[in-house]
């Protein structure tokens, strides 16, 4: 539905990524000239709402915002109201619980973000910095017309970031694990750049994995058959079931993620004595290899670093990816070759007495953050100098 206009700009929600021009939302999505980002593309948008992944009745209800000019879209927001908290991985449920014993409705509010998952991107889509600027500010417009609690844009870019901070938004600090590609020529010219006992603990660890029987397999594109993703589908409920109590993704999701983007699909599989044991689903972006899903049905010793940290790492160096990014949270991964990294998302409270409280305990919290990087840094498994 249309909600209003700003000069010579329309400021329009929808309520699915159907009412969405394809095309149009591709090109703002993914410029030609920015390495591809497999989270805010099209299909990958739509294929969580046809799936029923993305679904109101779940609390997560499509209204993406979207800004046109001269009946051209210029610029486009993935939103949502979100009835809960879960899926988003910027745990917000102090302040939930803080806004609700003082007497206020928390929930719904309004959240933009590549449900379920803690990759950062761009969330303001627009080729044109002064149309991110706008849709930036329409983003609050919208918030206060449905009179919501808060409005949060979850793992934004730091140019983004930085962009909404400008506009009144507050600026919130997390960390992550990722590997960077040092332009390694393979695994074991990064082995070399590590510590002696911290490459021989990784040596130690994966050859581990190939004595217990264990063979990996790299399937892509049309090597990824019904056969895989069902197997697979079974190592993702089995991680479901145990993290989150239900898995957050239908099967048909990661059917129609294969038959929409099978060439950004990486599927790392685990076979011993002739079965799959387990399995990790990464997307492939233009620099960047993205672990998402993993599961396993049987238990190797340190079969999980090799489905998930290892095989990622070994597949970004013979591509010529410069990073991986493996997900939220743990610091196992620092042992591993991941470094911390900074995230950031930024937040609107719509009540003012509120909103000073948060912005008080973001700057307290964003002070604990950057001395954890900073320590956590001094124990990476690198050569020292």
């Amino acid at each position: 539905m249309a909600d209003g206009s700003n000069s010579e700009y329309r400021i329009e929600t929808v309520g699915a990524m159907a009412d969405v021009p394809r095309d149009a939302w591709d090109q703002l999505a993914n410029p030609a000239d920015q390495p591809f980002h497999p989270f805010v593309c099209f299909d990958f948008l739509e294929a969580l709402e046809l799936s029923g992944s993305v679904d109101p009745e779940k609390g997560w209800a499509p209204c993406h915002l979207l800004l046109e000019k001269e009946q051209k879209l210029v610029a486009a927001l993935p939103l949502y109201f979100k009835g809960h908290s879960q899926g988003e991985y910027i745990f917000d449920h102090a302040w939930a619980d803080a806004y609700e014993r003082a007497g206020g409705n928390y929930y719904p509010k309004l959240l933009s973000a590549v449900p379920f998952t803690p990759v950062p991107g761009p969330r303001l889509l627009a080729q044109n910095p002064a149309d991110a600027s706008v849709l930036a500010n329409a983003a609050m417009q919208i918030a206060e017309r449905y009179q919501v609690s808060s409005l949060h844009l979850n793992f934004t870019t730091p140019g983004q970031t930085s962009l909404l901070e400008e506009c009144g938004y507050l600026k919130r600090m997390g960390q992550q694990f990722h590997f960077r590609n040092r332009d390694y020529q393979s695994f074991e010219d990064f082995l070399d750049t590590l510590a002696s006992r911290k490459r021989k603990n990784l040596r130690k660890e994966r050859q581990s994995v190939g004595e217990a029987g264990v063979e990996i397999e790299w399937l892509q594109g049309d090597e990824i058959e019904e056969h895989h993703l069902d197997q697979f589908w079974i190592f993702y409920q089995d991680t479901g079931n145990r993290k989150w109590g239900t898995p957050y993704l239908t099967r048909v999701f990661f059917q129609l993620l294969v038959e929409r983007m099978a060439d950004q699909v990486l599927l790392v599989m685990a076979k011993k004595d002739g079965q799959y044991i387990a399995g990790a689903l990464n997307m492939i972006g233009g620099d960047t290899l993205y672990g998402r899903y993993w599961g396993c049905t049987h238990y190797v010793p340190n079969l999980h670093f090799e489905v998930c940290y290892y095989q990622a790492i070994d597949y970004a160096i013979r591509h010529g990816l410069q990073r991986v990014e493996a997900g939220a949270q743990g610091e196992h991964k620092l042992a591993r070759g991941y470094e911390p990294v900074a995230t950031s998302s930024a937040h609107w409270i719509r009540d003012q007495g509120f909103r000073d409280a948060v912005a008080r305990y973001l700057t307290s919290e964003r002070e604990h953050v950057e001395g954890d990087i900073e320590l956590l840094n001094s124990y990476t498994p690198f050569r020292k100098g």
